[in-house]
């Protein structure tokens, strides 16, 4: 099977081609290595496509809403056309449900409102785990960096590895639709901090963040997927 996978070069990217490229004939496709969906010829011979590249981060999208059209939605435009008769599984996000509140959410939201029927929206909540981007939570935690909690957030993380497996469980499944990826746990931001005994600013979120993002997983869970990492435990192993 060919599997045209976009944003291979980016953190969950990286790790799923990894974990692909025994089983399948794994095409990478990257803006890192000068290939732009937006300007580059896409692959023909293609029966799967996992599209994850594209713009993210909530507070990137307020600075450059164009950027975050551009290669959020138009890019996903071409993809979508293009590949309308094969099956497609594309990142979309937690935030995807709250498109008022910033850039970076209405173009998920955009992206799920325009994907062809059979294919499949992944709501990604938040992903940590290794080359995770370093202005995240936890690995900041990990660099002894964070300089604030928002003490009124609540946050599903998912281990990238947990990731990886739900998406490999739905790529040979024949579900689609919207589904949530997550844990379907929140944990609060000030539970986190108290754990860690983190000496470290109070704020309140901004009106622009989700308050909380966990998943609803019934759908995975019901294909027999549960998440094997729990975050509590994954940061007092980090922290020793």
């Amino acid at each position: 099977m060919n599997i045209l996978l976009t944003g291979s070069e980016g953190f969950i990217g990286k790790h799923l081609y990894n974990s692909l490229r025994d089983l399948y004939n794994v095409i990478g496709f990257d803006k890192k290595v000068n290939q732009d969906i937006l300007n580059t010829a896409l692959p023909d011979e293609v029966d799967l496509v996992i599209h994850l590249a594209g713009s993210s981060g909530v507070r990137d999208s307020l600075d450059n809403p164009r950027e975050y059209w551009e290669n959020n939605v138009e890019a996903s435009r071409i993809i979508f056309n293009k590949y309308k008769d094969k099956r497609i599984l594309y990142a979309s996000s937690s935030t995807a449900v709250e498109p008022e509140k910033n850039p970076y959410a209405a173009t998920k939201f955009l992206m799920e409102k325009m994907a062809p029927e059979g294919s499949v929206g992944m709501r990604f909540t938040t992903v940590y785990g290794p080359n995770a981007r370093d202005d995240m939570l936890i690995p900041m935690i990990e660099r002894d960096a964070v300089q604030y909690i928002n003490v009124d957030h609540s946050r599903d993380f998912i281990h990238v590895y947990d990731l990886i497996t739900a998406i490999k469980l739905l790529m040979n499944s024949k579900l689609c639709g919207k589904i949530d990826i997550g844990t379907g746990c929140s944990i609060s931001l000030k539970a986190i901090r108290d754990l860690l005994n983190l000496q470290v600013e109070e704020r309140v979120g901004q009106h622009y963040e989700r308050q909380d993002n966990e998943a609803d997983i019934n759908i995975l869970n019901s294909l027999g997927w549960n998440p094997n990492i729990k975050l509590l435990d994954y940061l007092k192993e980090i922290k020793k």
